[in-house]
């Protein structure tokens, strides 16, 4: 359990270190990192650590977060 918690720390700390050097990112670039991030965090959670469902859950949630920016993008330029 100690090493999961450590594992998931170590994750969310690299996220958010490389997520917050993309100061002039766009919508669907934060989008896609955040999607990673959370993505991530939760498939490591649900797996009780699997490195191959850490890994699946940031892809995923990297694309649903990427096309939740690009939507996010179009509806305020619609507005």
């Amino acid at each position: 359990m100690r090493s999961s918690f450590v594992s998931l720390v170590t994750l969310m700390t690299a996220s958010a270190l490389t997520t917050g050097c993309a100061i002039s990112a766009n919508e669907r670039q934060v989008g896609t990192a955040a999607g990673a991030v959370v993505g991530g965090t939760v498939g490591h959670v649900l797996s009780g650590g699997s490195g191959i469902a850490t890994v699946g859950g940031a892809a995923a949630g990297a694309v649903i977060g990427g096309e939740l920016g690009a939507q996010n993008k179009r509806k305020r330029k619609d507005d």
